[in-house]
Formats: C-alpha cells, structure tokens, sequence
C-alpha cells in the first residue's frame, strides 16, 4: 500500500493534540487589526477547537496524525 500525502495546509493549521481533539487558531486575527476593539485582539489570539461537525472533514487531511 502506498504512503498516504498529508495535505499541508491542513498540517500548518491544524494540531491533534494526545486527547484526540484538534486545535485551531482564530481568523481574523491579523488582516485589518487597526480598526478592531484590543478586547476582540486578545481573544482571536487564543486557540480553540474544531467542532465535531467539522472533524470528520479535518481528520483525513492528517493520515498520521
């Protein structure tokens, strides 16, 4: 069976972390950042998680995850 390719714009976003949960970074967070309220800033910074109804898209993106 041959190797499998990760897709690397999904391995530059993505991480899967050892809880099996796949964290995610914010949009928004660095186009047009002037004209955008320092409350709103600091909260795109932080990381989430993808939902579960996007899971099932993200994963085969990742094989050896």
């Amino acid at each position: 069976m041959p190797k499998l390719k990760t897709k690397k714009a999904a391995a530059k976003r993505f991480r899967v972390k050892p809880s099996g949960k796949i964290k995610r970074d914010h949009a928004n967070h660095e186009h047009l950042a002037t004209k955008k309220p320092k409350d709103r800033k600091n909260s795109l910074k932080l990381g989430t998680y993808v939902s579960d109804a996007d899971r099932s898209l993200v994963l085969p993106c990742l094989p050896y995850r």
